[in-house]
Formats: structure tokens, sequence, C-alpha cells
């Protein structure tokens, strides 16, 4: 299925919509996922969890910058599958590796935030800090190259 149908079928299915998304949304979505980049390198000697978390939510919110940029806004309870999976569909398939890694954060999450007794390594939280690092640089090449107006900041 090519991009267009995909997105297509997001949006019959409820999960996306199209929706006129000025470029300073976007703006802020990248400013914002910086600044969790830094909380994330600051906490990762402190509180793995919470470096991890922050990590991912910078790679979240430039997913969102991505679909935003693309006018579109996920809208289900599936907000963070649908974006990632999205997210790396209009990237393309050089970015897949960045996916994969990026929705095994995504679960790794969802298995510390609701089962308080699995464990979480400093490993884990410094490759997902590796991880959020390199998400954000080439996304942000990637999107710059889209609209160079996202260069301003």
């Amino acid at each position: 299925m090519n991009l267009k149908d995909y997105l297509n079928d997001l949006i019959e299915k409820g999960l996306l919509r199209k929706e006129d998304i000025g470029i300073d949304q976007t703006k802020s979505l990248l400013k914002n996922a910086f600044k969790n980049l830094q909380s994330a390198r600051k906490n990762l000697n402190l509180d793995e969890e919470t470096c991890y978390t922050m990590a991912y939510n910078a790679m979240i919110k430039v997913a969102r910058a991505i679909l935003f940029l693309n006018n579109f806004r996920p809208v289900d309870g599936y907000q963070h599958k649908t974006t990632i999976d999205a997210a790396g569909r209009i990237l393309g398939k050089d970015f897949n590796g960045l996916i994969i890694r990026f929705d095994k954060m995504r679960k790794k999450r969802n298995i510390f935030t609701y089962e308080p007794l699995i464990p979480l390594s400093k490993e884990e939280a410094g490759n997902s800090l590796k991880t959020a690092e390199e998400f954000y640089k080439t996304v942000r090449g990637f999107l710059e190259n889209k609209n160079p107006q996202l260069k301003l900041f």
C-alpha cells in the first residue's frame, strides 16, 4: 500500500485526522523534544526510568512533528502506536531501523510504567538516550529539508 492510501486508511479507521496545523506547533514540539533530551541526559546517572521516559517523550514529540508537518493529528486511544507507525511510513525505508527501536522503546516504557516490579537497567536507559538523540538529529535534518523554516530556531 502506498503512503497516501496508508494515511487515508488511518483516517478512515479514525486513527488520524487531516488538520491544518501551523509551523509554530511543529517548532514547539521540536523545542520541547530538545528539552526532553537534556532532561534525559541529566537523569541518566540519577534515575533510569526518568531518563528512559524523557528520551521516549523526546522521540514521540519528534514523531508528532512529522505528522504535524504533514497536517495530520493522531486522535485515538492508540496515539503513540499510530504516531510511530505513521511517522515511520512518512520517513520511509531509510528510517526503518530507528522506527523499530522506537517501537521497542514504546513497549518497554509500557511494561515498566504498568508493571513496577520489572526493572530498568542503566544500560537500557543509556541506550534509550542514544537512540533518542540519533532519532532527533536524523529526523530534524529530514524535517528541515522538507520545510526550511524549521532551521530558524
